[in-house]
């Protein structure tokens, strides 16, 4: 493996501040995995440097609450403004996850994890999935069920610090899952 760190970049945009305390989650779970370095993106304010980040990364994690069933407008428009990496395939082979919030119990947050995966492809990038078995409790891992990534769920008219500590606990794990997958993928093939 390189001596340089795995590059993992978590890309999204928060609306209440709900889906920044997921980023954070994903983002400490990713750094907390031996020579792995993580980047928070916030997608409705890119500069240079973070299209330059995203381009030099080994993972990228995509994150948006889910508002009237897909990805924010402020998330559309990054994918949109992404398209300039799609027809180089600047982000081919780099390792994608994603995860969403919204304020009902369902939500369509399937249709954002799902809106993330096509992206993914079309960007010929590697899909990591949640790899947990649905939780059964309020404080499971997984509580909401998902496989194809992290969800949350918290009343719009809560604060984003009323969270539940699960999802979040959720989001943690998707970060360190990322950072392990990107890491393999990394290894020389003779490793």
């Amino acid at each position: 493996m390189s001596d340089s760190p795995v590059r993992i970049c978590v890309a999204y945009h928060s609306g209440y501040g709900h889906t920044a305390r997921m980023a954070q989650a994903v983002h400490d779970g990713a750094a907390a995995v031996s020579g792995v370095s993580s980047v928070l993106i916030q997608v409705g304010s890119m500069t240079d440097a973070d299209w330059s980040g995203l381009d030099a990364a080994d993972g990228i994690v995509f994150g948006s609450p889910t508002y009237m069933g897909s990805a924010s407008p402020e998330f559309h428009a990054f994918s949109h403004a992404s398209s300039t990496r799609w027809g180089r395939q600047q982000w081919k082979d780099k390792v994608a996850a994603g995860f969403t919030t919204s304020g009902a119990m369902s939500g369509d947050k399937l249709n954002t994890l799902q809106y993330f995966t096509v992206l993914a492809a079309q960007h010929g990038m590697h899909w990591v999935n949640l790899d947990l078995l649905p939780g059964g409790t309020d404080r499971d891992l997984n509580r909401l069920g998902g496989w194809l990534g992290a969800l949350a769920h918290c009343p719009g008219d809560h604060e984003p610090s009323a969270m539940n500590q699960a999802d979040l606990a959720t989001a943690r794990h998707l970060g360190t899952r990322v950072a392990h997958v990107a890491a393999h993928l990394r290894r020389p093939a003779d490793a």
